[in-house]
């Protein structure tokens, strides 16, 4: 006879077809290894659209700060040649080259400033604020050359073959369709006054890249929608793997099972060690049995020190007899104590007239009173 597990026929190997949701504490596991529903192309559309915006409201500005700014640097040589006879020492040529390109810098920095910020917030939209660096550690699988060749032969990469050659096509498009009646004017760019060139380059510029913008943005709305399902059904788990899970968390139901046994087997034990000091036991008198002490000094009211049920009833009352314990029989409120008082319990209010009256009785039969 050949032993045989039957999960490894099942359709995905061990614990059977992921067709559950995933949990909260597998997403949340998964969010911290940075494994997210987010589309790259969001970030990158939104990015571009923000930078044309700005580029054709900032563009004049920006031209005319350039343009300075080439005077400037261009007027400044002269000064710094003839100082030095004809030459132009290499440091002065790096000091000018510097002053020149951090001009530059923050003559765009509101460009750069808003990509940033863009593409910073898209992002959090997208994922919120969490930040995790489980992403940039090295690991063998990103260098390991099979796992290389399943990510490259995936669907995922077909699907991302699909986009950029559907960007690749509706750009293409879209420049076509806005170029075709600009071609005279771009063949006499060159005899233009230089003014009216960068203007009207600027603004075909700008314009094709807004129009670019928001076609890639709806491209960007689908795959993040398509992100999401994707990530959903990646997430799915098996039951088996829920059951593992909850064992993790919660622990395994059969070691908590005897856990619980345990500790109630510990608790008999005090409350049968502690049975000898009760004043009188009340009893079903078959299914069970009350133990009750009253000591003033102690507590206001009576207290149940042990309880039981049919066995641990019977063995209540044996202890009870060994010790000489008055055992006096009161169905109703034996009843009435077992279900609403538990062990170390004092007796409620609506009880005390019932349980004076059984120790009233006790006390006069041992001559207390």
């Amino acid at each position: 006879m050949l032993e045989y597990n039957l999960q490894f026929f099942a359709k995905e190997g061990m614990g059977g077809e992921k067709t559950e949701p995933a949990t909260a504490k597998k997403l949340q596991d998964a969010r911290k290894e940075g494994q997210v529903a987010k589309s790259r192309e969001i970030a990158n559309g939104l990015g571009l659209l923000a930078l044309f915006l700005v580029l054709k409201l900032w563009v004049g500005n920006m031209s005319g700060q350039l343009l300075s700014l080439f005077s400037k640097t261009y007027n400044n040589i002269p000064e710094v040649v003839t100082f030095w006879h004809g030459f132009m020492p290499t440091n002065d040529t790096r000091i000018v080259f510097q002053n020149m390109m951090l001009d530059t810098v923050i003559i765009c920095a509101p460009i750069l400033i808003v990509g940033v910020i863009v593409a910073f917030l898209s992002d959090v939209a997208q994922v919120g604020w969490k930040p995790t660096g489980k992403p940039m550690q090295p690991k063998f699988s990103k260098i390991n050359p099979i796992s290389g060749f399943k990510r490259i032969f995936s669907v995922n990469s077909v699907v991302e073959l699909i986009k950029s050659l559907l960007k690749i096509g509706l750009i293409v498009y879209i420049c076509y369709g806005y170029l075709k009646d600009k071609w005279p004017l771009l063949y006499i760019l060159y005899d233009m006054p230089l003014m009216q060139a960068i203007g009207f380059a600027a603004e075909t510029v700008t314009d094709l890249g807004i129009r670019i913008s928001i076609v890639y943005m709806v491209i960007a709305l689908a795959d993040f929608v398509y992100q999401k399902v994707k990530f959903s059904q990646d997430m799915r788990m098996t039951k088996q793997e829920i059951k593992e899970e909850y064992k993790q968390q919660e622990g395994d139901p059969q070691i908590k099972g005897k856990i619980r046994q345990k500790m109630r087997e510990v608790s008999q034990r005090r409350m049968m060690q502690n049975l000898p000091q009760a004043d009188v036991v009340i009893t079903n008198p078959t299914h069970y049995a009350v133990a009750i002490k009253y000591d003033p000094e102690v507590a206001d009211a009576p207290l149940v020190i042990a309880k039981g049920e049919d066995y641990l009833a019977a063995r209540i009352k044996e202890i009870a007899k060994e010790n000489k314990i008055e055992i006096v029989e009161n169905k109703p409120l034996a009843r009435m104590l077992y279900a609403n008082v538990d062990v170390g319990q004092a007796v409620p209010p609506e009880l005390y007239q019932a349980v004076a009256e059984v120790l009233a009785f006790v006390y006069k039969l041992q001559g207390k009173i």
